[in-house]
């Protein structure tokens, strides 16, 4: 199985094109396959869909929640099919395994208001207060994961053009568009960047500790859970929130559904269609068109 994991995990990565992070999602997901497969004597060439069944349940059984579940089964689903086109498997037999049922999940989203509340309560007085609200007018004006934020670099902002390119899930290219309001809060952080040692190697990255090394996921979550406590703001917020509160605003503004998959780095439609939720009137107009942050006042 060592040498097997090591080949699928390649495959991964270099055929699939997946980020480390998903890699390291998927070979966790696929370690409680192994696990039970070692548990009941199974190996991987002998597995039938009724053991495939079986450990689906055993999920169920140890209170993993469904959507987890579904991403579990998907990746088993994906290394089974792995195994088939490398020849070590006759046949998939995660081909008829089905996932359970879930409900459908509305995302927690912030208003303008409630976004301008937590861009207020950050002191600008400290030396990562300015910084902390580019992070989080960025996250509002450009929809970004998490990920793509703490790898944007210098040469990613496209100031005069009114873009960034994001390089999203599977390391797949993107043009953005960003509001005057976001480069304005980036401009005045490197201010304050410019004052920073930075260590050798993390040159580029926009956003930095002030030891001078690029942020982690982690720093940013602490901070936006923080900086909502202090603005009063209830929701059980991260990061991803101002994701979806980006999709809503457009889509409540009445931009194009496709244009907002397009900005989010959606695959699927379907993925993005969880947005129509919030307001269902005409789509009619492009994305900058419709963005709060972009909407010149009178």
């Amino acid at each position: 199985m060592d040498e097997i994991t090591k080949r699928y995990r390649r495959y991964l990565r270099l055929e699939r094109n997946y980020s480390e992070n998903t890699l390291d999602a998927y070979l966790r997901d696929l370690k409680k396959l192994q696990n039970y497969m070692s548990a009941n004597g199974l190996d991987y060439r002998d597995v039938q869909l009724s053991d495939l069944q079986t450990f689906a349940a055993s999920l169920h059984d140890i209170g993993i929640h469904a959507r987890s579940q579904c991403r579990i089964l998907s990746g088993v689903r994906t290394f089974f099919r792995f195994l088939e086109e490398q020849g070590e498997v006759e046949q998939d037999p995660s081909e008829l395994l089905e996932s359970p049922q879930i409900g459908e999940h509305l995302p927690e989203v912030l208003s303008l208001e409630e976004v301008d509340r937590i861009e207020a309560s950050i002191d600008l007085g400290k030396r990562e207060g300015q910084r902390n609200k580019a992070i989080i007018e960025t996250l509002f004006s450009c929809g970004l994961r998490v990920s793509e934020l703490v790898a944007l670099k210098m040469s990613d902002i496209y100031k005069d053009e009114g873009f960034i390119r994001v390089f999203g899930k599977g390391n797949k290219e993107r043009l953005v568009p960003i509001s005057e309001k976001a480069l304005k809060e980036i401009y005045w952080w490197f201010m304050d960047r410019n004052q920073i040692i930075i260590k050798p190697g993390e040159e580029e990255y926009v956003f930095l500790n002030c030891r001078g090394t690029h942020l982690t996921r982690t720093m940013i979550l602490i901070m936006v859970k923080k900086q909502a406590l202090e603005a009063g703001i209830t929701k059980t917020i991260s990061p991803h929130t101002f994701r979806h509160s980006f999709a809503t605003c457009l889509l409540e503004g009445g931009a194009d559904l496709r244009a907002i998959q397009a900005m989010l780095g959606h695959e699927r439609i379907r993925t993005t269609e969880i947005y129509t939720h919030i307001d269902t009137v005409k789509l009619r107009e492009e994305i900058l068109k419709h963005h709060p942050r972009n909407i010149k006042k009178d």
